[in-house]
């Protein structure tokens, strides 16, 4: 009794900055999470986490089955693929991507006879294994970020020896509006969940691990609280629900009360932090020596006539899935992600990858499609005043208008800047900061300049 009536005292959060955007989860926060029908043909991008692409492992006209190994891992910091359906190998081609240019993938074409039933695993006990063993599982797998950013999640575990992981944080946070993908997971998958965790404490030698959930999910803290001891080493606590909450050095500070130092990673803490979705994977699939073929995505916005959070085989093309939805003939623009953070996509024809959580949706008539006129900086410090991250995006935005990238970065501190978009969500006239940023950062990367 004591635990519960202490999740519901005043609940932590990060010291300077965030916002409270209008968070559009009531449509989708109570659907149960539902599977999708498979796509005739699905794409398969070798290049959807950080790191080296996969290397192809099959050849044109191959027969696959749900859940073979299609694509190598190329390296350490980069993962393999699986088959996400039965069927032949059609084509290993560019395919357009999210971000604009394509990019080699793998198309399978679905056996329509098939019952897409996971024909290729290996059970495992994985508590029995040793830390290096999980390592290399977890490599084997496929895992990667579910929360966006797709970074490989073993790359996490093998943390090097002067800097031992003691802490685990999972964020359960899902602060971005619509999106309601972790939300369910929590619920409906915390036994999953918590395998998952015990597997990483394992691997790393972690003391604790600490569960932040925003207070707008109090059921999904009661959910796994119930299945917690009062003493043991997992906790979950609820943090206050403001974005952008669920950011890793936001995370950090709200329930460690620590700050990564600038140009420091979580490691220099003894801290590694993982997504609820990624450890929900991780124990339902190393158990069964599984690869990662599918995973949950929230599909909601205005345009979206059957909203939901469903299940959805990696690779699915954006297009098919919105047919699904009632959602292709009334789409305008479409956002893989949520609207803060998320990138707009171009073609239909990109496929759902690992990192997409959420596809947003908008008509032509939607007001946050309408044009707006942008103003000149009145000098408000609005922006600087939401910044988690102490900059000055005003002073960041006016040197990227007069391209001086350079000084952006050893003047001002371009690389702190996340590009969580509260800047731009408070301009009231209308920059877009968190483009110019974008824009700033990847000039700096093409073409390094010197400190003067």
């Amino acid at each position: 009794m004591m635990r519960l009536l202490n999740l519901f005292r005043r609940h932590k959060t990060f010291s300077h900055g965030g916002i409270h955007p209008l968070e559009y989860k009531e449509r989708t926060a109570g659907l149960a999470i539902r599977r999708l029908p498979f796509a005739p043909r699905i794409v398969v991008p070798l290049a959807q986490h950080k790191g080296a692409p996969a290397v192809p492992l099959v050849t044109v006209g191959q027969q696959v089955v749900r859940g073979e190994p299609i694509a190598g891992a190329d390296g350490h910091v980069s993962v393999p693929m699986h088959a996400p359906a039965t069927g032949r190998i059609a084509a290993i081609d560019l395919w357009p991507t999210a971000e604009g240019p394509k990019a080699p993938a793998i198309v399978i074409e679905v056996s329509q006879a098939a019952n897409q039933a996971v024909l290729y695993d290996e059970p495992v006990d994985v508590l029995a294994l040793s830390p290096e063993e999980i390592v290399q599982a977890v490599k084997d797998a496929g895992l990667v970020g579910l929360g966006g950013a797709a970074f490989p999640s073993h790359v996490k575990l093998a943390a090097p020896p002067d800097k031992p992981i003691r802490t685990l944080l999972i964020n359960g946070c899902e602060c971005e509006p619509y999106l309601t993908c972790d939300h369910r997971v929590m619920l409906e998958k915390t036994d999953a969940l918590l395998h998952g965790i015990r597997i990483v404490m394992h691997a790393t030698g972690a003391d604790r691990a600490l569960i932040g959930v925003e207070d707008n999910k109090m059921d999904a803290v009661r959910a796994i609280a119930d299945k917690l001891p009062d003493d043991g080493p997992i906790s979950v606590h609820a943090v206050e629900a403001k974005y952008p909450q669920g950011a890793e050095k936001m995370l950090i500070e709200s329930l460690l009360g620590e700050q990564i130092p600038e140009g420091g990673l979580p490691l220099d803490l003894g801290v590694a932090v993982y997504n609820v979705g990624t450890l929900a994977q991780m124990g339902e699939l190393l158990p069964l020596g599984r690869g990662l073929i599918e995973r949950v995505v929230t599909v909601s916005g205005p345009a979206v006539v059957h909203p939901g959070n469903y299940l959805v085989p990696i690779g699915t093309p954006v297009g098919f899935l919105l047919q699904q939805v009632g959602a292709d003939a009334a789409a305008n623009e479409v956002i893989l992600g949520g609207p803060m953070m998320g990138m707009t996509v171009a073609s239909l024809d990109v496929p759902v990858t690992k990192g997409v959580s959420g596809i947003v949706v908008y008509a032509a008539g939607d007001a946050d499609q309408q044009p707006r006129t942008v103003y000149p900086c009145i000098k408000c410090s609005r922006c600087v005043e939401v910044c988690p991250m102490h900059l000055n995006p005003s002073m960041l935005g006016q040197l990227a208008q007069k391209r001086e990238y350079g000084r952006m970065e050893h003047e001002h501190h371009l690389s702190q800047c996340f590009e969580c978009g509260c800047c731009a969500y408070v301009c009231p006239s209308n920059i877009p900061l968190t483009q110019y940023f974008r824009i700033a950062k990847a000039i700096n990367r093409e073409t390094p300049t010197v400190a003067v």
